[in-house]
């Protein structure tokens, strides 16, 4: 079903508000199946002051998550999906697809977590005799069926659960005050873990109970105001369990040995004053508990489905009935469940279902952290009480925990998140949404001008920075081609097309040959940018072009064009060639050897030489040189300088002093001593022994009214075998930098 309908679907739902939305459904999963089954036996090993850092730690973590939350609720119009929606709108698809699998995958087990608890408490208080495991089935089947019926009726049935869990919490403070010493309480203020156990395995018991934040998170497309309800409800949620669990942490160290508080599992119960009302509050709880994750993950794995990242799985996306309840996410959602149930014990599926919980808030504190960070003007959250730096604390929190309770299964989840990450990525799925990619990519590059604009240039820090003439780089593609050979991936590409006329007139067609060209450029797999303007004449667009394109120190500092002979445009070319080195540009212009026989994913056959003259030019046509054999294409072309010697010199020195050179800049070359009496027809010869595929080869922009003898000069160069590439340096080089 399509986006649309699952959104007037829903709108015709019924929907909830702070209390009966978020805090109910949150308050009833975080006070659970740890506080009332596990919870004695974290204070027991860890002490009072240890379960105390735990709570306090654990809470500190859900409390910075939820900030973030808040921050990002607020900030956009929050639909179906909680923290996957979340994440995949504000980081992107591919991260949003590694968070809804984890998060899927972690409250589905979940739903096992207090299905077990249920049973265990059951079989604790009726011993019937039935098989463990036949038992926690039954109940699996019930909370099954009373989600699928629809969420409606579930949250109105966690009213009454969340009354009971009330009165069982106050029957046990009513029962510990009287029972509580201080003696006791001092005597438990150390640990005494068992054997194998530390803080970090208690933490790691322990913090299953504090991730309901997501409870109200995941009914994002059930309320009626999410940007209202979930900072609201899931604070109030937060400081009301904590102040519990902070109480109980304090009563049960004054009231129990350690010894008891580790081996008696339901001890709570011999604490209380009704001993009747924690065995409700156990039922309710955990029956709660298991309500809640079982209604939030389905949305989760609904909204992800719905999204069409991964098309097998768009059947899960389908809803049922007005309010668009997720019964297929939900059967699936219960195998998984009763897969766990036949494979797990409590304290084998809690660890499991904590690191993959951290991974979730560690992820959304980073999104939160990268949106405050990149100063994104969208990032206007209608929460206040969040700073980038809350959110960064968050994430590292997440991460540290995760790596000091088991580093094993910390590098595993982190290895899930990049192949999950890969997949999507290969997939390259195009999402409908703005993501924080751009604008984090956006804030690097405005960061890196500034530091460049105040940086003096050096020539070590030289790169090339091309703007290719190439018009439209379809038709005169070996321009392109040949821009990104030259920048070898090392600096920035520019193609760059003329448009002749009034801007006035012209601009619509000029935002269309822009697209064309961005389009080309992608088809062609081309690591460059569009550059279209509209001017008189050719001259008014190349000055237009290489005064104002770029920004700061990305300004081109090399213009490529291509050789011209038409006597009617001559003038116009030298005039070009003398603008660009009056700016300080240097030139590249490629005379392109159509008679050469090359495939597409080719380069022709033949050596890369380079016509050693004088230092000047030939710096930057040997970096040149350098730079595009390090192109795929051309890595297996050998590089040869081609120096030509007058007679009387002394060759040996001048090799030695080439050679020199060749090591000060680091570049491999074979050196090539050719006789200099006539200097063209040496080069002639040899480039017809010795195959070349591309030669580079100095000059100089004629002077005015010299434009008929700088092209007869060069028409013997030019009409050489192979490609020719003329360099005029701009004096911007230097091979020892």
């Amino acid at each position: 079903m399509s986006e649309d309908r699952r959104k007037n679907g829903a709108a015709q739902a019924h929907k909830f508000g702070t209390f009966g939305g978020v805090f109910t459904p949150t308050t009833l999963t975080i006070l659970g199946v740890i506080m009332f089954l596990r919870f004695g036996q974290v204070v027991g090993q860890a002490g009072s002051v240890g379960a105390i850092a735990i709570v306090l730690s654990a809470k500190a973590i859900t409390l910075l998550t939820a900030f973030s939350v808040a921050a990002i609720a607020t900030n956009t119009q929050v639909k179906g999906g909680g923290a996957y929606y979340l994440i995949s709108r504000t980081l992107g698809v591919e991260y949003g697809s590694v968070i809804a699998i984890f998060l899927y995958v972690a409250q589905a087990t979940s739903v096992a977590l207090y299905v077990i608890g249920f049973t265990e408490a059951f079989v604790g208080t009726f011993p019937v005799g039935l098989p463990f495991r036949l038992i926690a089935t039954v109940v699996n089947v019930i909370v099954f069926l009373c989600v699928y019926v629809g969420a409606g009726w579930t949250i109105k049935v966690q009213y009454g659960i969340l009354a009971v869990l009330v009165l069982s919490v106050l029957s046990f403070f009513a029962g510990a005050l009287p029972q509580s010493s201080l003696a006791t309480f001092e005597a438990n203020a150390h640990s005494a873990y068992l054997p194998g156990e530390s803080f970090f395995t208690m933490f790691a018991l322990f913090f299953p109970a504090v991730t309901g934040i997501m409870a109200g998170v995941n009914m994002s497309g059930d309320l009626r105001d999410p940007g209202r309800s979930i900072p609201n409800g899931t604070f109030a949620a937060i400081l009301f369990t904590g102040a519990i669990y902070l109480l109980m942490a304090l009563f049960l160290a004054a009231t129990r040995s350690q010894e008891a508080l580790i081996h008696q599992g339901l001890i709570v119960r011999e604490i209380a004053f009704s001993p009747l009302l924690i065995t409700a509050g156990v039922f309710a709880a955990t029956l709660s508990s298991a309500l809640g994750s079982m209604m939030g993950a389905p949305r989760v794995l609904q909204a992800f489905a719905s999204d069409d990242v991964f098309p097998r799985l768009r059947p899960l996306a389908k809803g049922s009935g007005p309010a668009y309840e997720p019964r297929r996410a939900t059967s699936l959602t219960f195998l998984i469940a009763q897969v766990a149930i036949a494979l797990g014990d409590l304290d084998a599926v809690a660890p499991i279902i904590t690191m993959f919980f951290l991974v979730t808030y560690g992820t959304l504190n980073m999104a939160c952290f990268l949106e405050g960070i990149t100063k994104n003007p969208s990032f206007r959250p209608r929460f206040r009480w969040n700073h980038w730096t809350l959110s960064l604390l968050g994430a590292l929190l997440c991460l540290a925990a995760m790596f000091l309770m088991n580093v094993l299964w910390a590098l595993s989840a982190i290895v899930i998140m990049i192949a999950v990450y890969a997949l999507v990525s290969r997939a390259e799925v195009i999402a409908a949404w703005g993501d924080l990619a751009s604008g984090l990519a956006f804030e690097r590059a405005r960061v890196a001008l500034l530091r460049l604009e105040k940086e003096r240039y050096h020539p070590k820090n030289w790169r090339p920075s091309i703007l290719a003439l190439s018009g439209g780089a379809w038709s005169r593609n070996h321009l392109a081609e040949y821009a990104c050979w030259l920048s070898a991936g090392r600096g920035v590409v520019s193609l760059a097309q003329v448009l002749f006329g009034d801007v006035e007139d012209l601009f619509v067609r000029r935002n269309e040959a822009e697209r064309l060209l961005r389009q080309h450029i992608q088809d062609e797999g081309m690591a460059a940018f569009p550059a279209v303007v509209v001017a008189e004449d050719l001259g008014q667009g190349i000055k237009s072009l290489i005064q104002c394109h770029g920004i700061g120190g990305v300004r081109p500092n090399t213009i490529l064009l291509g050789w011209s002979e038409d006597p009617e445009r001559v003038g116009l070319f030298a005039r070009t060639l003398r603008l660009c080195r009056a700016m300080g540009r240097s030139l590249v212009v490629v005379r392109y050897d159509r008679t050469v026989e090359r495939s597409r994913d080719e380069a022709p056959e033949g050596s890369l030489n380079v016509w050693w003259r004088e230092p000047h030019n030939g710096a930057l046509m040997l970096l040149l040189a350098h730079l595009m054999k390090q192109n795929r294409l051309w890595r297996d072309h050998p590089l040869r300088i081609l120096c030509p010697v007058p007679p009387l010199a002394d060759r040996t020195n001048l090799l030695k002093e080439m050679t020199d050179r060749l090591a000060l800049a680091r570049i491999d070359a074979e050196i090539v001593v050719l006789p200099a009496e006539d200097r063209l027809a040496t080069l002639q010869e040899e480039m017809t022994r010795e195959k070349s595929a591309a030669l580079f080869v100095g000059f100089e922009p004629p002077e005015p009214g010299t434009e008929g003898d700088f092209l007869d000069t060069y028409r013997a160069v030019t009409d050489l075998p192979g490609d020719v590439i003329l360099v005029s340096s701009a004096g911007d080089v230097a091979l020892e930098a």
